[in-house]
C-alpha cells in the first residue's frame, strides 16, 4: 500500500465514503489507498466497492436536497460501513487500526 507520509508504512487507515473514490485512506496524510494494493479477500473488496457506490444515494445533488427516507439511507449506510470495518480488521490483523468516518450529511 502506497500514501503520501514519509514513513510509506501505513498502519492507521479509515474507511470512509466518498463520490468517485476507493474507500480506504491513510488517516495520516489523507492518502486514498487503491483498493487493489490492499491484502484483501475478493469478496471483501466487492463489498466495499459496493458499499462506496452507494455513497450518497440518499441526497439529490442537482437539488441539493434530501430525497424521501434520505436520513434512513444515511444511517443505514453508516450502519454498514461499521461493519465492514470489524471485516476489515479481521482481514488485515491487530497491526492495523481502522477507523470509521461516518456519512454525516444529515447533520449539515
Amino acid at each position: 500500500m502506497i500514501c503520501l507520509c514519509e514513513e510509506q508504512e501505513i498502519f492507521d487507515l479509515k474507511l470512509e465514503g466518498d463520490f468517485g473514490a476507493d474507500p480506504i485512506w491513510c488517516i495520516s496524510c489523507g492518502c486514498n489507498i487503491d483498493l487493489e494494493e490492499m491484502p484483501l479477500s475478493d469478496e471483501l473488496k466487492n463489498e466495499l466497492l459496493n458499499w462506496v457506490l452507494d455513497f450518497g444515494k440518499w441526497i439529490d445533488i442537482v437539488h441539493e436536497k434530501w430525497l424521501p427516507n434520505g436520513s434512513y439511507l444515511e444511517n443505514a449506510h453508516n450502519t454498514r460501513g461499521r461493519s465492514l470495518v470489524e471485516k476489515i480488521q479481521g482481514e488485515l490483523g491487530k497491526a492495523y487500526t481502522i477507523t470509521f468516518i461516518s456519512s454525516n450529511m444529515s447533520n449539515s
